[in-house]
């Protein structure tokens, strides 16, 4: 006995489908042979009636004299039959076999005859409980009915051939259901082996152990199963990893600045500094403090974003405007390291999107684009307006990212080089709120070439874009080098 399980489904339903279509066509084979076989009895004792009726009408006899019954029945015989003459009542007035003569015949073929029909009848013959067929037509002259002319005939050596068939039809039929029994095991068996085999390496990795895998070249939906879990496997482990690598990362990050403001406050707890000194600590406490603040809410950000918490105020935003505002903000970093920031448009596209959060995108990008670009090198800002979208480009010459990385370098806790600091959430924090303004963030890099990373942003409809107010203020619409102060060291466009 099969226990119960996916093998003993399998196994049942094949084997039950298999019998019900076996069930099915001998029933149907059957019936047709039996028919067939009856049908020949049938029309060769109809024919042979059908020519006695013909002889009569030729040479009919008209007198009922046992004489004329004598002549009906030899002329009329049939072997292997029994013939009998009915009075149109069905009394047998004569029979071949010279036994119950007294009998009265009411079966369905002889009122079917007194109609003019040649009918049969199958059933069981009274006295000796034969199944027999009984063929009948009536004996016409002058138009009138006369006689009712009856063959009866044994069904038992047609039976018997039919129960022949029918034992060997079963044998055969359970054979193929044996076949198919095996076949089907064997099939289940195929089936059932590698989704133990997937089950029991599940069960490991459910305990922590993400190093095994599962082993065999599995064909069709199995090995796409297969190779899923260990990709799942793969990518849990890198995902660890990275989590290990975050956990040292912004532990790194964390203690730096704590052990500043530490160290500062101490020092300046003990007193007996001058104002310049302490000055100077609290810059230092204030500028460390401002950091673990902008790490903490980066965390806090990316895990909103993941409860999908993250709700948007939303509002017409000039992006030429915000991003000019951005390029005053990062204009310090830009300076010391002697990176000009270029924006060459003079559209003004305008938006609905939450500027505080947009702002926090594109300072995310120029700020990386500023971080990884050489010394003296230039950080190109443009817009490109369609139909429907506006697609904001920040492109960088700088050291670019390597192909080993471009796939990686959204994925949350990456980073392409550690050293520089930070919690690798920036650009997925960055993707994730483009995605909630229904926009779409594309990264196009080349290693020793530079970067350009293209927001694409969607413009408002045409009826909200009919109620966006016109600024006529275009201070921001001015060069970059005419709204920030040129210094040393920053090379004019």
């Amino acid at each position: 006995m099969i226990k119960k399980g996916i093998r003993r489904e399998i196994v049942l339903h094949y084997f039950l489908v298999v019998f019900m279509a076996l069930l099915l066509v001998e029933v149907i084979f059957l019936l047709a042979i039996r028919t067939y076989y009856y049908d020949s009895v049938f029309s060769h004792i109809a024919s042979h009636i059908g020519w006695a009726d013909e002889y009569y009408q030729t040479f009919g006899l008209n007198d009922q004299s046992t004489s004329a019954m004598t002549r009906i029945m030899s002329y009329f015989e049939l072997f292997g039959t029994e013939l009998q003459v009915l009075s149109l009542d069905g009394q047998i007035i004569s029979s071949s076999n010279k036994f119950d003569t007294d009998m009265v015949i009411r079966t369905s073929d002889v009122t079917q005859a007194l109609s003019g029909e040649t009918s049969r009848w199958v059933g069981k013959q009274q006295g000796t409980n034969q199944i027999v067929m009984a063929v009948s037509r009536t004996l016409k002259n002058a138009g009138e009915n006369q006689y009712v002319l009856r063959y009866v005939t044994s069904l038992d050596k047609i039976n018997d051939k039919l129960l022949n068939v029918t034992l060997l039809s079963i044998l055969i039929g359970t054979a193929v259901l044996a076949t198919v029994l095996a076949f089907s095991i064997g099939l289940a068996n195929s089936i059932v082996k590698p989704i133990n085999n997937i089950r029991a390496v599940s069960a490991q990795m459910a305990k922590g152990r993400f190093d095994v895998r599962v082993k065999g070249d599995y064909k069709y939906e199995l090995g796409e199963l297969a190779s899923t879990l260990n990709y799942m496997a793969q990518e849990i482990v890198r995902s660890n990893q990275v989590k290990d690598d975050f956990i040292s990362s912004i532990s790194h990050e964390l203690r730096t600045p704590l052990t500043s403001i530490k160290g500062w406050s101490e020092t300046l707890n003990s007193g007996g500094y001058d104002p310049d000194e302490t000055k100077i600590g609290m810059q230092i406490i204030t500028k460390e403090t401002d950091r673990l603040i902008g790490l903490v809410e980066e965390i806090l950000d990316f895990a909103k974003l993941q409860q999908n918490e993250m709700k948007l105020v939303t509002g017409v935003v000039n992006l030429r405007e915000l991003l000019q505002e951005i390029m005053l903000n990062l204009w310090a970093k830009a300076e010391k390291k002697g990176v000009l920031i270029n924006l060459d448009s003079e559209l003004k596209p305008m938006i609905y999107g939450d500027a505080n959060r947009l702002k926090q995108v594109f300072l995310n990008l120029v700020d990386n684009a500023i971080k990884f670009s050489h010394e003296h090198g230039t950080v190109q800002l443009s817009f490109e307006l369609d139909e429907k979208f506006v697609t904001v480009t920040v492109q960088d010459y700088g050291i670019g990212i390597s192909e080993e990385h471009i796939k990686r370098v959204k994925d949350r806790f990456f980073q392409v080089n550690p050293v520089n600091g930070g919690t690798g959430l920036g650009l997925a924090i960055t993707q994730q709120l483009v995605e909630l303004h229904h926009g779409h963030l594309e990264l196009e890099s080349e290693f020793g070439q530079g970067t350009s990373v293209k927001v694409k942003l969607p413009l408002p409809s045409p009826e909200l874009a009919a109620l966006i107010p016109e600024n006529d203020a275009d201070v921001k619409s001015l060069p970059i080098n005419s709204i920030l102060p040129v210094h040393e060291g920053v090379r004019e466009p």
